[in-house]
C-alpha cells in the first residue's frame, strides 16, 4: 500500500517539543490522540457533514494535510480522505496494536498521530485515510485571500 518507515522523516521545518510543551498548546484530547496514538470515538470528532472548501491542517504544527475536495463519506464515523495534499507531509508506519495490523499515518512535521490508511477507498487512489477529526484544523480557502 504505502512505504512504511520505522523512523520519522527528516525535514528542515521539523517541530520537536517536550511533552510539557505539547500539553501547553494542545487540549487534553488533542494531546491524547496526537502524542499518544489515541483514537476518538466514531461520529464524535470533526463535523463529518461539513462541506466547506479549504484545507485540513495538523492541529499541532499547522502543516497542510488534506484538501476538502478529497474528503468523502466513508460511513466509518471518522473524517475520510482519499489522498493527502502532499505525500511529503505525511509518513507511514506499521501499527500492530489492539491485535490488528494496520498502517498508521503521522504528520511528517511534528510526528503527530493522525489515524490509519486502508485500501478500501474510492478511485482514483482506492485509499481511505481515516483521520481523527480532533487533530485536524480546518482552514477555509477564503482565509488565504
Amino acid at each position: 500500500m504505502k512505504n512504511l518507515n520505522q523512523s520519522s522523516p527528516q525535514r528542515p521545518d521539523k517541530v520537536v517539543k517536550t511533552e510539557d510543551e505539547w500539553r501547553a498548546i494542545l487540549t487534553a484530547e488533542q494531546f491524547r490522540i496526537s502524542r499518544n496514538a489515541g483514537t476518538e470515538p466514531p461520529f464524535c470528532g470533526l463535523d463529518l457533514g461539513f462541506k466547506g472548501e479549504g484545507e485540513y491542517h495538523c492541529v499541532a504544527c499547522d502543516l497542510p494535510l488534506f484538501r476538502s475536495a478529497k474528503k468523502f463519506d466513508s460511513g466509518s464515523g471518522w473524517p475520510s480522505f482519499y489522498d493527502p495534499i502532499d505525500e511529503d507531509n505525511v509518513w507511514y508506519r506499521s501499527d500492530q496494536s489492539h491485535g490488528m495490523v494496520r498502517t498508521e499515518i503521522l504528520c511528517a512535521r511534528c510526528d503527530g498521530h493522525l489515524g490509519h490508511v486502508f485500501d478500501d477507498g474510492p478511485p482514483p487512489t482506492h485509499l481511505r485515510y481515516c483521520i481523527n477529526g480532533t487533530v485536524l484544523k480546518f482552514v477555509p480557502d477564503s482565509a488565504a485571500d
